[in-house]
């Protein structure tokens, strides 16, 4: 299935726009005929994922953080709340700004959505299940989160985020939506942002041993970037209040994933296993039954070709 457009937007404000997700969904905005404002401040997100859009004449940059109150040049008619550290190497190498994203910073942008009467979705994350006990994990479930464990400051903001952004639709009346979404990759990802597939196809792009952790036998669901970004696009248009799964949910486990990519990139590569992560979830497998139902959505784009998308980026790019 391929949910179109149901809503023409005039004007949408995408935080932390400059992101790997952020910098996919407002080129798909823009290649709709829709004005983008990015408000980012660069603390993870890249000027070069920028590049092709700045010389677009409705694109619009603001550098700033969320954290604190921003202002664009005119009201949006649609806020896409992005704005996150969202790799373990990022949010471990900065906790406290990661807590404040997710709470100051979605107060923030669900202020000026509600200033301006428009859609506001939060870009939440299948993070919030934490290492689940529900398998495949549907938008009912309360999660298995620990909130003093060294993933809490990202877990944690993104659920705080998502109580906040109802709350303000109950409390105010303003129009919000909710998406969790689920291992998105693709290109624009950085080789060494801690996540399994960055992290493999730069190993293997190197001839370096592709370190597994623990005994690979944990599983993720991999969503292509560009499937995601229909994803978030049909909740905004649909008016779905969610929150709602965004994700793929074939599983392969991340011994499986490795040797994946040792093949499609041809590498002569080892594998090496190392300790796992503290609170690395065991399983990760959305139920999209719901965005099947209500947004006409499900991703298209297999493992296989959306790696070979993926590796052909990173062999054109350095990190």
């Amino acid at each position: 299935m391929n949910a179109a457009f149901s809503r023409s937007w005039k004007h949408a404000v995408v935080t932390g726009g400059a992101g790997f997700v952020g910098s996919h969904l407002c080129t798909a905005l823009l290649d709709s005929g829709t004005a983008v404002t990015c408000v980012d401040d660069f603390s993870t997100g890249r000027p070069e994922n920028m590049s092709e859009l700045r010389d677009h004449p409705g694109f619009a940059l603001v550098q700033a953080s969320v954290s604190e109150p921003f202002t664009v040049d005119r009201p949006p008619d649609l806020v896409l709340h992005l704005a996150s550290p969202a790799s373990p190497a990022d949010y471990l190498r900065l906790p406290l700004h990661t807590m404040e994203a997710g709470s100051l910073g979605t107060r923030n942008a669900l202020a000026l959505a509600h200033a301006s009467g428009a859609r506001f979705l939060l870009a939440s994350t299948s993070e919030v299940y934490g290492d689940p006990q529900q398998h495949p994990q549907n938008e009912r479930y309360w999660g298995n989160v620990n909130p003093v464990g060294p993933r809490s400051v990202y877990d944690e903001a993104k659920r705080f985020g998502e109580a906040l952004t109802t709350a303000q639709a109950h409390a105010h009346g303003t129009d919000t939506g909710i998406v969790r979404l689920f291992n998105t990759y693709g290109p624009r990802m950085r080789g060494y942002d801690g996540r399994a597939v960055p992290t493999f196809v730069r190993q293997a792009l190197a001839g370096e041993p592709l370190t597994v952790t623990g005994d690979g036998r944990q599983t993720r669901s991999l969503c292509y970037v560009d499937d995601t970004v229909r994803g978030i696009l049909a909740a905004a248009a649909h008016g779905l209040r969610g929150p709602v799964n965004i994700g793929n949910p074939t599983e392969i486990t991340m011994l499986d994933l490795a040797r994946l990519v040792i093949e499609l990139t041809g590498s002569t590569s080892e594998i090496r296993f190392v300790e796992r992560p503290t609170d690395d979830p065991a399983v990760r497998c959305p139920d999209i039954t719901l965005a099947r139902d209500k947004l006409e959505w499900e991703p298209v784009v297999g493992a296989e070709e959306g790696l070979r998308r993926t590796i052909a980026w990173f062999r054109a790019h350095t990190d």
